[in-house]
């Protein structure tokens, strides 16, 4: 008796790897499972080299509790440990490949595997970010030979989708970022704030994830100069790990006389961790200089947070079309403006009731359901 072909074989970060994309790889296996879709996942033995990865760990602490078979078995910048993954992915010959892709670095290694493996597998990729947030001269050229060797895209925003149509006319199923469900429910801000120590009677702005330049920190920071904060009782809580060096901003900080009002913590978050940082704060804020989506959106939604994001394309689609929150300019003025709107308890009452009410739209049950069906008609 022939053993059942593999529905879908997903190559990308996955557990033990850390980050939100690993996050929603997990969460795609899983949900594809219970959909009834046989999943398995193939990860890294090796992703970036040391010297290039600006954190501080690759990988997780602690185990993930996952239900899906995942295999470390691809080498990403060594060329001559690509056959290996290729050997086993012909071996498997799965229905399906599923390339996640975010960043050129992996152009070489996606489309030398799509090249090499069985022509009767259908070759489909999942992208997050098509064009990077800091660009080389070589990002189009990688893009452009990756993209060939795929027979349609998919991805999480119409904004990363309408950037693929700008090189190719294949297939492209324009998505939403669900909201994944291993996120520990919401609790009371009181009781959060407590466990983390933070002020009680104070408003909490939130700016949380990896601290990379693209996304406008110090904008945020500046904001909190303004004149209208200065009877307020507004605090700033940076959260996350920095990928760059970090003293710019404590210098900032140090230079516009903020040091009470906005509060460093520069440590990588787990799950427990996230519950409770959402839960204690007040609103989120995205001032991104550049993005085509976020996955902190959809925490925030989870946790029924109101944001301020910058009022670029594809950050702003969700809280525009969900009305959950406020889009402004990217300038500490209209920033100011914006939080201080956000904060008045009948605009935050409005803005949480929107969020509950969007909440179902943004279920991966329907973003499987939806995604595999326009693989099917691949």
């Amino acid at each position: 008796m022939s053993r059942q072909r593999l529905d879908y074989l997903i190559a990308g970060p996955a557990a033990p790897y850390r980050g939100g994309i690993a996050d929603t790889q997990n969460e795609l296996g899983k949900h594809l499972v219970k959909a009834g879709k046989k999943t398995q996942l193939i990860t890294f033995s090796k992703l970036y080299p040391n010297f290039l990865f600006p954190g501080k760990n690759q990988k997780r602490k602690e185990n993930l509790n996952t239900t899906v078979i995942t295999l470390e078995i691809i080498h990403s910048y060594n060329p001559f440990r690509w056959k290996k993954a290729i050997q086993y992915i012909n071996k498997t010959n799965p229905k399906t490949l599923i390339f996640r892709y975010y960043t050129p670095f992996l152009a070489p290694l996606y489309g030398w595997i799509a090249k090499r493996t069985n022509d009767g597998i259908k070759k489909i990729a999942l992208v997050d970010n098509w064009i990077p947030h800091e660009r080389h001269f070589w990002d189009k050229l990688f893009n452009r030979f990756f993209g060939i060797q795929v027979q349609a895209f998919s991805t999480f925003s119409s904004e990363v989708a309408s950037q693929i149509k700008d090189g190719f006319k294949k297939p492209i199923w324009e998505g939403f970022h669900p909201i994944n469900t291993n996120l520990l429910p919401q609790i009371s801000s009181t009781e959060a704030r407590k466990k983390l120590g933070w002020e009680s009677e104070k408003s909490i702005v939130l700016f949380f994830g990896i601290i990379r330049e693209y996304k406008g920190l110090e904008l945020l920071i500046q904001a909190f100069a303004n004149k209208i904060f200065n009877s307020e009782n507004i605090i700033l809580k940076v959260v996350g790990e920095c990928y760059e060096d970090k003293k710019k901003y404590i210098n900032l900080v140090t230079h516009l006389g903020l040091e009470k009002i906005v509060k460093f913590d520069f440590e990588f978050k787990t799950e427990r961790d996230i519950q409770l940082i959402f839960s204690g704060c007040d609103l989120v804020a995205q001032t991104y200089h550049t993005a085509s989506q976020s996955g902190v959106t959809p925490i925030a939604y989870f946790y029924n947070k109101p944001l301020v994001v910058s009022d670029i394309e594809g950050l702003n689609t969700p809280i525009k079309e969900d009305n959950t929150g406020v889009c402004v300019k990217k300038n500490p003025h209209d920033i100011a403006k914006g939080i201080k709107y956000l904060l008045s308890d009948k605009i935050v009452s409005n803005k949480i009731e929107n969020i509950k009410k969007a909440l179902p739209r943004y279920s991966w049950k329907k973003w499987v359901k939806d995604w595999d069906e326009f693989i099917q008609n691949v």
